[in-house]
């Protein structure tokens, strides 16, 4: 190799070194940052599989989240809604209690198809009726 004054660049420099219309992009680095993070992210996902240990690893967990994890999220997604239900049913008797009302299908009406029946619902529907059907 021939000796080279200080400061003066390599022959391929110009390879690895970003243009300078490029490099002045307010988005440059933001573009940069999003490559190197999804480098980042494909390497974690890929990185199990790489030895023989690994990829048993990999079968191990994927045999545990079907036989265990997976069994648990149905019962746990119904309990959410029925706790949401009940919620709801529960703030709606309140209302009716403390109006003071007798009339219960102005709260709930059991008659129509759905959740359509409750107060809120009946009142919105009555709005929209009102604007598509005006007298």
């Amino acid at each position: 190799f021939a000796s080279r004054p200080p400061g003066a660049r390599p022959p391929n420099a110009h390879r690895d070194a970003p243009h300078p219309a490029l490099s002045s992009l307010p988005g440059a680095a933001m573009s940069s940052a999003i490559g190197a993070f999804a480098n980042v992210a494909h390497k974690f996902v890929t990185w199990p599989q790489g030895s023989t240990q690994g990829f048993c690893n990999v079968i191990k967990i994927g045999t545990f989240c079907r036989t265990v994890v997976w069994p648990c999220i149905p019962p746990l997604l119904m309990y959410q809604y029925i706790r949401g239900v009940d919620e709801d049913v529960y703030a709606t008797e309140v209302l009716y209690f403390k109006s003071g009302s007798k009339d219960t299908k102005a709260f709930y009406d059991t008659s129509r198809i759905g959740i359509s029946g409750h107060w809120r619902l009946q009142q919105d529907l009555e709005t929209i009726r009102a604007a598509a059907n005006p007298e």
